[in-house]
């Protein structure tokens, strides 16, 4: 008997661009634990908010961990860090490039007339 293990199909719904947006994984989610108040996430994880601070900061030498971050998504549910992560390192090339086409098609409906009375057609 051959047992063939079901996949689903994943749909994200995600703010594009967050990959953009920050300068790495640390800025992302140190971004996201300072709109929810440094306080309020300091305490969900149990950790002074000076601690929880120096953590995020790029210059020190006591890193915000990746047992801080799962306790940090449980207890948020703000999974931004994670979609920062797929936007970075999974979104896929082909769905970007025909996005861009589809911008693009009603910009050059709009441009071979004008390229057609410049001149600049055959």
């Amino acid at each position: 008997m051959n047992i063939t293990p079901q996949i689903d199909q994943l749909t994200l719904d995600f703010e594009p661009g967050l990959a953009a947006k920050h300068r790495n994984l640390r800025d992302c989610i140190a971004t996201s634990i300072y709109r929810r108040g440094l306080s309020n996430v300091a305490i969900d994880l149990n950790e002074s908010p000076g601690n929880l601070g120096n953590q995020l900061s790029d210059d020190s030498q006591r890193k915000f961990g990746v047992d801080d971050l799962e306790t940090y998504l449980e207890k948020s549910q703000d999974y931004s860090p994670i979609y920062y992560l797929i936007d970075k390192f999974l979104h896929d090339k082909a769905q970007k490039q025909n996005a861009a086409m589809s911008q693009l098609a009603p910009i050059l409906q709009q441009l071979a007339p004008l390229l057609k009375q410049a001149g600049l057609t055959t």
